[in-house]
């Protein structure tokens, strides 16, 4: 069956399209029978399916049916792999297809602007170029197999704190480079099938209600043509949002909502033209969703289970390795942490699947090296027994050669809902760190943790350190093969590691108050602040070991098109050696500086990335396109993306802090007229060449030549020309500031 969409608009009653721009219950969405339009079932999913046919609990978050639990967002990106976000997206459609799903709600891009966001481990990165190139992987993957995705959540989603009320006020500059670009990546890419609005205001507006962010930038601007659907719950007043550009809420508020969208209509609020174009994006996306309804597939849970094991394992990040791994087959092990008896591998919230199975890293470790000894070593969220635990896990530490020793976040720590207050692991793992350490100083340490903790009283007792995230069902399958060799580490962080939480630029304004947030850091989240204070960090963006070697070589940049005609770009190609031993991956990042800017810019910012697998001893040449995007900034000025010509310096290395290859290319590009006007400072026109002209003739036709002084404009360089012309004896008088003005803007054709 089909929907004839155009016929439909003609036959449906206003009372019916109305309903269909709200869903029939927590998952599904409105069914009108009488023309044979079914509902379509959606459901969490960003890591694995959260699905609850039928009516689901009055919250949506109990009760779900078995699947396949992936990595969390926060682990796999570390894989910097958007082939494999693929895989997994097709899976996800495969087990959605087979309790016939019809809408995967995920990914989720949000910036991880603060390390503290409760949701953390539901985003990617820190950086939107890299979101939005996983992003893209695993939307293809979901879409490929006739599946619907729902990008999350826009916009400016950055805290739990107040999430439903806060007004995120931040600049537009700052919105177009850090927090929209991910999800203008996926749109323009990959069309998903839904984007989901967020609960938050975005300077004053309520995301669900702001038709600037719906309708002029994600519609008109980005080209997006499917449906935007609510967070849920995050309709505060349906008629206002409908003429925003919100075509679906949900969950509905039944009695209320639909009512209110018809007496809009017949009191004239909304034109019926509007009604008819959210409830034409209902239906298209029903009739997406439809060919699923009558499927009767299944999925291979075992297959699932084997691809969650590999991605998990290519998502865990070495930190340190000093000669301990990987463990020797005939290694003498004991194993500490409660965390490897009782794993965490998910975050708590709507997200939370219910695993087909759930892999152990104890057993796991134990079929590879025998009976080893284990000591808790500590309670999860207790403490009372903390000083037996303790005593156990020494004498254990000191029956083996080594110990391998889990520590971690309780799921307590950080879920959807609230957000974190510090960066601190809980204290009773620290001691019992020490502790372990004291008795065998060959400690390999593996975090389980979806969000960022601080390290350095776990770095100086390890000597080895695994980040292996909350990595879904199969990590501790996947943890032991990286242990033990089976698997070369090759994930690289998606974000950075700080000293100290008060390093992170957004500290002073996180999580705000009075229901209001600032995003007072601007542009310089993540990697981006970090570098411009000069700041160490513990780890940086992009970091990570192996237990191979590579070399970087023969970089060569070579630049094509015009700026001027928005062809522009750039083709880098570098040769990757493995100059190891043994088979590995190595990410061969990218990053972009430009030299000498009008406006304040990054350091540096990811532009490309390559995944490159080789064999021992082996080379391959990479070859990175960069796009003139690559070397633009949103110019307030021009309301636009603006390349400024001049040097910008192209580095390639291992990750934001290791850039051994470096090559400078010159950018020819028009130059960016800052409109001017009788408002502007005296050194705005002295610094544009056009202006500067004008002003020089209309001195040379009389004037005094006060502006012209160098040692003056140093002093009132700052200060409108109205102001100066106020002023007597400063070259121009108000007549002839109004000749410059009239001249300079018929010069530039600006009106």
């Amino acid at each position: 069956m089909t929907l004839n969409i155009d016929q439909l608009l003609t036959e449906l009653t206003l009372e019916e399209k109305a309903s269909l721009t709200s869903g029939s219950s927590f998952w599904y969405t409105a069914p009108v029978e009488r023309l044979g339009i079914p509902r379509i079932m959606v459901s969490d999913g960003p890591h694995g399916l959260r699905a609850q046919p039928g009516e689901g609990d009055h919250v949506g978050l109990g009760g779900s049916l078995p699947a396949t639990c992936f990595p969390t967002a926060s682990a796999v990106a570390s894989a910097w792999n958007p082939a494999l976000l693929s895989r997994i997206g097709q899976a996800l459609a495969q087990e959605a297809r087979a309790c016939n799903l019809s809408v995967i709600l995920g990914p989720g891009i949000n910036m991880k602007r603060s390390p503290l966001c409760g949701r953390n481990f539901e985003y990617f990165s820190e950086d939107p170029f890299l979101a939005g190139e996983l992003a893209v992987g695993i939307v293809g993957g979901i879409q490929s197999r006739g599946v619907g995705t729902s990008v999350k959540h826009y916009a400016a989603n950055n805290q739990e704190t107040d999430r439903l009320r806060v007004d995120a006020q931040v600049d537009e500059r700052t919105l177009r480079e850090i927090y929209l670009p991910a999800f203008e990546r996926v749109v323009k890419a990959e069309q998903p099938w839904t984007v989901m609005c967020s609960y938050n205001k975005v300077n004053g507006q309520s995301a669900s209600e702001n038709s600037w962010l719906l309708t002029t930038v994600l519609r008109e601007e980005f080209g997006f043509e499917g449906l935007v659907v609510s967070d849920w719950g995050a309709v505060y007043h349906r008629v206002p949002a409908l003429r925003a550009g919100l075509d679906l809420e949900m969950p509905p508020a039944l009695g209320r909502s639909p009512e209110a969208v018809v007496a809009a209509v017949q009191a004239g609020e909304v034109k019926s033209e509007v009604l008819d174009a959210r409830v034409r994006k209902v239906l298209e996306l029903v009739a997406k969703g439809m060919p699923v309804l009558d499927l009767d597939e299944s999925f291979d849970p075992e297959a699932h289970h084997a691809l969650a094991r590999e991605a998990a394992a290519e998502s865990v990040v070495l930190l340190k390795n000093d000669g301990l791994l990987p463990l020797p087959v005939d290694a003498s092990i004991a194993v500490i942490g409660e965390f490897a008896r009782t794993p965490r591998f998910q975050g708590a919230g709507s997200s939370q699947v219910t695993p087909t199975r759930v892999d152990v890293l104890l057993d796991e470790l134990r079929a590879v090296y025998g009976d080893v000894p284990f000591a808790a070593g500590y309670g999860v969220g207790e403490t009372v027994d903390d000083e037996a635990l303790l005593a156990e896990a020494e004498r254990v530490a000191g029956s083996a050669d080594t110990v391998v020793m889990t520590i971690g976040l309780p799921g307590a720590d950080e879920s959807e809902g609230f957000d974190r207050t510090h960066l601190d692991l809980p204290a009773n793992q620290l001691a019992a760190l020490r502790a372990v350490a004291a008795v065998n100083p060959n400690v390999v340490v593996v975090l389980v943790n979806g969000s960022t903790v601080v390290l350095g009283d776990v770095t100086v007792h390890a000597k080895a350190l695994v980040e292996a995230w909350l990595g879904g069902q199969a990590a501790g399958g996947a943890i032991a093969d990286v242990l033990t060799g089976a698997v070369n580490p090759s994930g690289r962080l998606a974000e950075t590691i700080p000293h100290r939480l008060e390093d992170n630029s957004s500290y002073f304004n996180f999580p705000g108050d009075s229901q209001v947030v600032r995003y007072g850091e601007g542009i310089f989240i993540g990697y981006r602040g970090y570098d411009k204070a000069s700041q160490e960090v513990a780890f940086p963006f992009g970091f990570g070991l192996s237990y191979t070697s590579f070399t970087l070589s023969d970089l060569t940049v070579t630049t094509r098109g015009s700026v001027a005609e928005g062809t522009f770009g750039a083709q880098v190609r570098v040769t990757v050696t493995n100059t190891g031993t043994v088979d590995g991956a190595e990410v061969v990042q990218v990053y972009v500086q430009d030299v000498d800017s009008t406006v304040a810019r990054p350091v540096r910012e990811l532009k490309g990335f390559a995944k490159v697998s080789l064999p021992a001893g082996s080379s391959e040449s990479v070859s990175i396109e960069l796009d003139q995007r690559a070397f633009a900034f949103w110019s307030v000025e021009q309301g636009r993306w603006a390349v400024e010509a001049g040097d910008f310096v192209i580095g390639v290395g291992a990750n934001s802090r290791d850039l051994p290859l470096t090559e400078t290319v010159t950018v020819e590009a028009p130059r960016l007229a800052v409109p001017l006007s009788r408002d502007s400072t005296l050194q705005e026109w002295m610094n544009d060449p056009t202006g500067r002209d004008l002003i020089e003739k209309e001195i040379a036709n009389g004037q005094s030549a006060a502006a012209m002084d160098e040692e003056l404009l140093g002093v009132i360089g700052n200060m409108p020309m109205s102001t100066l012309a106020s002023f007597g004896g400063m070259s121009l008088d108000h007549d002839s500031l109004d000749r410059v003005a009239a001249a300079w803007r018929e010069q530039v054709q600006v009106s």
